[in-house]
């Protein structure tokens, strides 16, 4: 079964269905859109106590319910300057160091740095012997993404790609999965140096929202896109530690990349762990 479900994702069309069903979570259907919002609470078991609206009444679209804000407070933020913490709400799918180029995608599988970032040579050299962590957001997960640290915007890439499902069993089943997925790479200039947040899309992932881009998958083609942004005046896009900076509209996976001996990770972090935005994630290297 799990080999059926894995060789299915190769002969669906997986951009026809994903823009499909990206029509449907963002149509306004009154009582039917309330009726699906209702049997995914109860089918993902999601915790509405937590969500700033908690009646599915009030969300117009499914889309606006996926990406519903928390309640101010729930999600507090390590204030310690040290350290950097958890981007989303997810699961450690993998982390550890970034040998050769190459990062864990999972058992038996690895993939390319350079891939991941767009092919970019350089930019995969400044985190060349360095760390990076991959954060599963299952179904049931609050779906905005966060900082993990004080940055400031240098660079944000759109990479086009397939749209695998990014599910355990996937990634451990087809090769490259996150460096061949459609994704926007987005680089930070830190304190400790370059850090990368990389948003991957999958399956039925309608798009991607940046809160300084607005929506910036699925354009169309395939080229790679880049834009640069100014580290210093008006027009330089900073960020505060916890203060939002994305969000899937359905679930997907969120990859970050630090340089070499920029950061440790918290003895808290291990595989299959539950994450939870704000909480410890890691400490910059004095």
């Amino acid at each position: 079964m799990d080999k059926i479900k894995v060789g299915a994702q190769y002969w669906l069309p997986q951009h026809s269905l994903t823009r499909l069903v990206g029509r449907l979570a963002s149509a306004k259907l009154g009582a039917v859109t309330t009726s699906i919002i209702r049997w995914f609470i109860k089918q993902y078991k999601i915790n509405m106590d937590e969500a700033l609206h908690s009646d599915p009444q009030h969300f117009k679209t499914f889309n606006e319910f996926f990406v519903r804000e928390l309640k101010p407070g729930m999600r507090p933020v390590v204030e310690e300057e040290s350290v950097i913490v958890h981007p989303a709400d997810a699961c450690v799918s993998q982390f550890g160091l970034i040998q050769n180029d190459r990062l864990i995608q999972a058992k038996n599988h690895d993939y390319s740095a350079r891939d991941l970032l767009g092919g970019d040579l350089n930019l995969a050299e400044e985190f060349t012997d360095g760390q990076f962590a991959t954060l599963y957001l299952s179904p049931s997960d609050y779906h905005r993404v966060h900082m993990p640290c004080d940055g400031t915007l240098r660079q944000m890439i759109y990479v086009p790609g397939d749209l695998f499902s990014v599910n355990p069993l996937t990634a451990a089943n087809v090769e490259n999965l996150f460096a061949r997925n459609e994704r926007v790479v987005c680089i930070f200039d830190t304190e400790f140096g370059p850090m990368a947040q990389v948003l991957v899309g999958a399956t039925i992932v309608g798009s991607i929202e940046l809160v300084w881009a607005g929506t910036v998958t699925p354009p169309t083609g395939n080229s790679v896109y880049r834009w640069d942004y100014p580290s210093e005046g008006d027009k330089a896009i900073h960020f505060k530690k916890g203060e939002e900076m994305g969000r899937f509209k359905l679930g997907s996976t969120v990859i970050n990349l630090f340089p070499k001996g920029a950061i440790e990770f918290a003895s808290s972090m291990q595989l299959e762990q539950t994450t939870r935005l704000g909480t410890a994630y890691a400490h910059i290297q004095e």
